[in-house]
């Protein structure tokens, strides 16, 4: 799967399953553009693309910022002139019972799980239209798919990303631009690694092939869905689980 002579945009790009993302995409021959709030850690990434003779600028986005996204945008395309892939990745929640959130929690939550993806999404949306096509990848999560235990609101904004990206592909589908989701089960990322040990080892227990998902391994199924071997397929979501969720 080649991305040769593509400009992919992949937001959360500083670590975790969205710097997987820009390594893989990099490899299959897309420039890519990278936006984080980590500074340190998405110049770092960018770096190691370079060294390896691939194409990548990184610039700072707050996806909850709509000005940040409007900015990020317009520095993407000044350094690229066209963008043909977006890929939304970031994201954030912890685990903590529904009746322990406070409002900020939530709020926190939605802007950057759900709002995020459609901020960004909008951000690029109106070239991809002129041009008369475009991929639009949102990295949701399965717990928006069946809801997850102490991540209530997370599995609610997650839900409402999949449910925005099958709508936006409806929308979209005439302009020849595809918009599907990739799920994660369990992924060892940094933002697993700060959950208690005893909550990594239950992920592992129900999972059918008894592991964590590697950040590769979701930005191998990132990358189909941004290729032309998807140019039929939109409005879709493909869980990358280990088998943890089946039905739903």
């Amino acid at each position: 799967m080649r991305l040769d002579g593509k400009t992919a945009v992949v937001t959360g790009a500083a670590s975790g399953i969205g710097r997987a993302v820009a390594e893989v995409m990099a490899a299959a021959g897309a420039h890519v553009v990278l936006g984080d709030l980590n500074e340190e850690g998405g110049a770092a990434t960018v770096a190691e693309i370079r060294g390896r003779g691939q194409g990548a600028d990184f610039f700072r986005l707050d996806v909850t910022d709509l000005a940040s996204v409007a900015d990020f945008a317009g520095k993407a395309y000044a350094a690229r002139s066209h963008v043909d892939i977006v890929v939304n990745v970031a994201g954030w929640g912890k685990i903590q019972p529904f009746v322990e959130n406070t409002p900020d929690f939530w709020r926190k939550v939605v802007d950057i799980n759900l709002m995020g993806p459609v901020m960004v999404s909008r951000a690029f949306l109106d070239k991809m239209i002129e041009k008369g096509a475009g991929k639009i990848v949102t990295v949701a999560s399965d717990a928006g798919r069946v809801g997850s235990l102490g991540e209530t609101v997370y599995s609610g904004a997650k839900g409402g990303a999949i449910a925005f990206s099958k709508s936006l592909a409806r929308e979209t589908a005439r302009y020849n631009i595809n918009v599907n989701c990739v799920c994660p089960g369990p992924t060892d990322t940094p933002l697993l690694a700060a959950v208690p040990e005893k909550h990594r080892e239950a992920f592992i227990r129900a999972t059918p092939m008894r592991r964590l998902g590697k950040p590769s391994e979701v930005a191998d199924a990132v990358l189909f869905f941004a290729s032309d071997r998807a140019s039929f397929v939109t409005g879709q979501v493909l869980s990358v689980c280990g088998g943890l969720v089946l039905a739903g």
